[in-house]
């Protein structure tokens, strides 16, 4: 997977399908529509893109107030890559950028910056500054900019709704096999550890498990058990040395 910092020195991208989102987590949901735009993208000979954005918006709009995600950025570029994404934007969210109608958005930035000819939205998209951008309006510009649009349904697991907000509820209650079974895969942890077995450099709007200990598994290292304190992480078993690169964490279950 390639990816792009910013709009101002992409490729030309062949027959570009879409997709734009926070995709917080790539859950089970996520990975639906990610699929689409791959099978779309390979029926036409094109590339899937996904564009995200950076910082967070409720970051840059003064909101972060208890704002917690399931992927710091590093974590969501590896989970995009395993599901086979051809590019990721990652597109710098400012206060001038927030204040984009819809059209503008559209006009300037899908079309006029990177080509589309795919577009692929979920069931409760929305963008522009009021928000006033969803799939009838992108419906409404299809002949005109010369794109095509697909609306995802929303999406259960075992009759149940999948979203992030139900994920994060159930990994802040420590339902970890819970959270997996709507993620399609172990709750995921990237970092960094030092000489006492200690996690360091996790991202501060990291959402965490509450206190206790942990069932883990560890790249290169095997199954471990991780304990969640009140003003850290540390392995307890598996890995004590530092590692001078980050490490991937995938949660298994609680103890």
């Amino acid at each position: 997977m390639k990816v792009h910092y910013g709009f101002d020195s992409l490729p030309l991208f062949k027959a570009p399908v879409i997709t734009v989102g926070s995709y917080d987590g790539v859950h089970g949901g996520h990975r639906v529509i990610l699929q689409r735009i791959c099978e779309l993208a390979n029926e036409n000979g094109g590339e899937s893109i996904v564009i995200t954005f950076a910082p967070h918006p409720r970051i840059v709009l003064g909101k972060a107030e208890g704002l917690k995600l399931l992927n710091s950025l590093e974590e969501k570029i590896a989970l995009l890559e395993e599901v086979g994404i051809d590019n990721l934007i990652i597109a710098p969210f400012t206060e001038e950028f927030s204040r984009l109608s819809s059209e503008e958005y559209v006009r300037d930035y899908l079309v006029g910056k990177i080509g589309v000819k795919t577009l692929v939205v979920g069931y409760n998209h929305h963008f522009g500054h009021n928000k006033d951008g969803d799939f009838r309006f992108l419906q409404s510009l299809q002949s005109q900019y010369g794109f095509e649009v697909h609306e995802i349904p929303r999406q259960q697991i075992d009759e149940e709704k999948v979203s992030s907000t139900v994920v994060r509820r159930l990994i802040s209650e420590g339902e970890m096999a819970h959270a997996s079974h709507l993620l399609n895969r172990p709750y995921l942890l990237i970092t960094s550890v030092n000489g006492k077995g200690e996690c360091v450099d996790i991202d501060p709007y990291k959402l965490l498990p509450p206190m206790g200990h942990y069932e883990v598994d560890i790249e290169g290292y095997g199954r471990a058990e991780l304990e969640i304190l009140y003003e850290g992480v540390r392995v307890l078993t598996g890995l004590q040395q530092h590692c001078k690169q980050p490490i991937r964490i995938d949660f298994i279950s609680s103890k």
